[in-house]
């Protein structure tokens, strides 16, 4: 019996339209297939891609994905490059295949559309290297922030006022997580047996200006200046503290306590001698720096070191108070740098007990045997 030409053509349609519904239903999975396994290498697509777009750029990534992830050159060291302001992606992937940092220019430009990092790109110079994948430099290229931030620790900062400058450093270190990392003890260095065990690290924090990975820890970060401490810790240094009778806890004590009541460099020597010589008199340091510690932050005058000192503040219980207290305090006052710490090894050779401001405000010091002679260097 014939089919009937309207029942032949509905058989077609059936065909036809089932092909497609399959072919459909492939393509469906072999998107969704695509779009899990660049997920997994390389991330979640931009969110204004298309469907379209995503399943092209997705089936690129994965047939290049080799010249995507892997470096050009392990070995290679970094170097600069400059991203013009108002530059074009494609100039800009040219110059990079051309400097040698990436080998696949296609690539690295369906990367760029998959993840929408071609609408971030940020002028700015940046250090790259072909030791990194393609994918890294793609993001690295959205932070022109230099990676290496410099900062600085001033001679006779204590170590929350190290704490307080990180905010506006470059360094992703919180001050409160820095300052437990600088109260845990440490081991590992010369003078580690030093420092009694509920010691903080104040005192060897060492003075300088560093160059530092924006992203490195707060341990590491400690480690950095005790490392820079250590390598400043001289056997010369060393048998001068000894030569005073000094362990070397002791000398970062006093040195910490020269640095803040020096001004000038110059007389370091001369103040270290009057504290040595009261020490061994069995005399009072009777310093002001050290009740200025024990007071801590003057919220008043937004400083850690109140000035001037009342009466009152002179009377602090505090065992860093050394009007009160005999002898050292108990623990450094500040960070000394590498000009007190050679005081305190090398001190000049003085008769002199007692010293005041001068009365010209140059910062010098007037110093004096007697205590007579102190009081009568008062300013008029």
């Amino acid at each position: 019996m014939a089919i009937s030409r309207p029942s032949f053509f509905r058989f077609i349609l059936l065909l036809l339209v089932s092909g497609l519904c399959l072919g459909v239903m492939v393509l469906g999975f072999t998107s969704l297939y695509l779009s899990e396994r660049t997920a997994i290498s390389f991330g979640p697509p931009a969110a204004g891609l298309s469907w379209l777009e995503q399943s092209y750029l997705s089936a690129q990534l994965l047939l290049q994905a080799d010249d995507l992830l892997t470096p050009l050159d392990p070995s290679g060291e970094p170097q600069p490059f400059l991203v013009q302001l108002g530059e074009s992606t494609e100039s800009l992937i040219l110059r990079m295949h051309e400097a040698g940092l990436i080998r696949n220019p296609g690539g690295f430009r369906a990367y760029l559309q998959y993840a929408g990092l071609d609408k971030s790109l940020q002028a700015g110079q940046y250090s790259l290297s072909p030791a990194m994948s393609a994918v890294e430099i793609a993001h690295t290229l959205q932070d022109a922030t230099p990676s290496v931030v410099a900062f600085t620790i001033l001679p006779g900062w204590r170590l929350e006022e190290i704490a307080a400058t990180l905010p506006t450093s470059g360094l992703s270190i919180d001050p409160n997580t820095f300052i437990l990392a600088a109260s845990e003890p440490v081991g590992g260095y010369s003078f580690s047996g030093a420092l009694p065990e509920d010691a903080t690290l104040e005192g060897f924090l060492y003075p300088d200006m560093y160059r530092l990975p924006r992203y490195m820890n707060a341990a590491r970060l400690v480690r950095t200046f005790l490392d820079n401490f250590a390598a400043n810790l001289t056997p010369v240094l060393l048998q001068g503290f000894e030569a005073q009778g000094l362990t070397v806890f002791e000398a970062v004590i006093l040195a910490s306590i020269v640095e803040r009541e020096a001004i000038i460099d110059e007389e370091m020597p001369l103040i270290a001698s009057v504290f040595l010589n009261r020490l061994a008199a069995g005399m009072k340091l009777d310093s002001d720096p050290t009740v200025q510690y024990a007071l801590g932050y003057n919220d008043r005058q937004k400083t850690w070191w109140t000035n001037p000192l009342s009466l009152e503040d002179l009377q602090i219980d505090s065992p860093y108070n050394t009007y009160q207290y005999p002898g050292l305090p108990p623990g450094p006052i500040a960070n000394p740098g590498p000009a007190s710490l050679r005081a305190v090894a090398f001190p000049a050779q003085s008769k002199y007990f007692y010293f005041r401001s001068a009365c010209d405000n140059s910062g010098t010091h007037v110093f004096a045997e007697t205590y007579s002679e102190h009081i009568a260097n008062a300013c008029p």
